[in-house]
């Protein structure tokens, strides 16, 4: 009888040990989380969203830090969560979508904003640990391309641009929640002389939601 005691207490002692390292994996921070940093970490399939920061602007600038271009006083994305691993480490999101509206330019030439328009979403998103860089990626065939329909004295011209480097980069922050984009490099791929040969993108978005948590409570990047 105490032998089978002994035994039964080794092998309760030995299940409770086997299933320590998997609780506490699941306890594990993610780069992710939601209501605070270090909080409730995002689930794999959530989308998060953000508008553009109020009181900003997202903007086209025909130079870096240059004021001409396009102003556009809305816009906002979408994104998928498909990997959420701990912190330290690289989230991996969907970017499904990117919208803008509002928007208005002093471009020489032109007279009004009909559309902007990203075109070949989804694209390949990560978003780092530690430096909160976020980087949105396209492929050869798909590059990120943005399309800029203006209006002139003569009619309605049509401007598409594409990431210089196939790829743009922002900065996450907890202070605000937000996304920053500065001066990121778009090359003219196709348009007449009024379309400027470069444009450079600017925008703030903030808070950054998990919308698919009732409540949609803000991101934090750990």
């Amino acid at each position: 009888m105490r032998t089978t005691r002994v035994l039964a207490a080794v092998a309760a002692l030995s299940a409770a040990l086997i299933g320590t390292p998997a609780h506490a994996a699941a306890d594990e921070v993610a780069v992710l989380t939601t209501g605070s940093a270090g909080g409730t970490n995002v689930a794999v399939g959530d989308v998060v969203s953000a508008t553009i920061k109020a009181g900003t602007t997202a903007d086209f600038a025909n130079s870096s830090g240059g004021t001409t271009g396009v102003k556009c006083a809305e816009s906002a994305f979408t994104a998928t969560v498909v990997a959420n691993p701990p912190a330290p480490g690289v989230a991996t999101e969907s970017t499904t979508a990117q919208t803008f509206g509002s928007c208005t330019t002093n471009i020489l030439g032109a007279t009004r904003v009909n559309s902007v328009v990203v075109n070949n979403a989804p694209f390949n998103t990560t978003v780092e640990s530690g430096t909160g860089k976020v980087t949105v990626t396209g492929t050869a065939t798909a590059p990120i391309q943005t399309t800029l329909k203006l209006g002139t004295i003569l009619g309605s011209v049509t401007c598409v641009y594409v990431a210089t480097s196939g790829s743009i980069t922002g900065v996450s922050s907890n202070v605000d929640n937000s996304i920053a984009f500065t001066n990121q490099q778009f090359s003219k791929s196709s348009g007449p002389i009024t379309c400027p040969a470069s444009g450079f993108f600017t925008a703030t978005y903030a808070p950054v939601l998990d919308t698919t948590v009732a409540g949609s409570p803000a991101v934090f990047t750990n």
